[in-house]
């Protein structure tokens, strides 16, 4: 069960992905907290907080994604994922990514500086002791800045079913094109509110944790926020669920 709960904080990170940027869907003092589920059984919380910092002399947005397990889960085993990104404010373009992890005695941490000129990003494990570059593409985003590049594309509003969005992103030493295909709309009930919704399905590997390539669903709220209310995930063993529990800073409320 810890790789399913490390692989849903991941979705969530990754429930909104985009490259167009107009009118801006969050702000600094932005902060979201998901309760996970596993079958009937508290298994997790994860965070997202944003701020405005100063990064290298110019004014950015820090993005902190905080994810871990709690009470029985927690007993049984022990995960801390640590999920941060420094990015420009007008776009959302990455300089800097940090992933920290511990999941069991499963541990990585490192540093990933991007270079758009020299078109790599400079990642230093700091466990191994090692720096390596690897290629990137034009407009590739990490983990953490694709969440708040989604929320700014205009394109969300007027897709139609069964279209799709896919973006570039840059993970654990590759460039991989994600994909998310368009259901529809659905109003759904979160902490005593109806809230309209925008229903996505990421595409993902089927095999030893998911049943199959559709496994995965993500409801967006469909207001100016763009933010991940629910993910929904039909695993090899059993099924995993997160669900918006709190939120402040958001540009409006719902």
């Amino acid at each position: 069960m810890k790789k399913y709960i490390n692989l849903l904080f991941t979705f969530l990170l990754c429930a909104n992905i985009s490259f167009a940027q107009e009118t801006k869907a969050f702000k600094s003092g932005e902060f979201l907290k998901f309760r996970i589920t596993y079958m009937f059984m508290n298994a997790g919380i994860a965070t997202l907080e944003l701020n405005e910092v100063m990064y290298n002399g110019k004014p950015m947005y820090h993005a902190k994604g905080i994810g871990y397990t709690t009470g029985l889960s927690k007993a049984f085993f022990k995960v801390y994922d640590d999920y941060q990104s420094y990015f420009e404010k007008a776009e959302v373009i990455p300089h800097r990514f940090i992933r920290k992890i511990n999941e069991g005695g499963y541990t990585k941490d490192q540093e990933g500086f991007f270079d758009y000129y020299k078109k790599n990003v400079l990642v230093k494990d700091y466990e191994k002791n090692t720096e390596k570059t690897f290629p990137i593409v034009k407009d590739v985003q990490d983990i953490v800045s694709a969440f708040y590049a989604l929320r700014n594309n205009s394109k969300l509003n007027s897709l139609k079913k069964n279209e799709a969005i896919e973006i570039d992103m840059f993970f654990d030493g590759e460039v991989f094109r994600f994909k998310l295909v368009y259901l529809g709309e659905e109003t759904i009930k979160i902490n005593g509110k109806r809230i309209k919704s925008l229903i996505f399905r990421p595409y993902v590997m089927a095999g030893r944790v998911f049943k199959e390539k559709e496994s995965l669903t993500v409801w967006i709220s469909a207001d100016q926020n763009k933010v991940p209310l629910r993910i929904k995930a039909s695993l090899a063993v059993g099924s995993l669920k997160a669900d918006l529990e709190e939120y402040r800073g958001l540009v409006k409320d719902f």
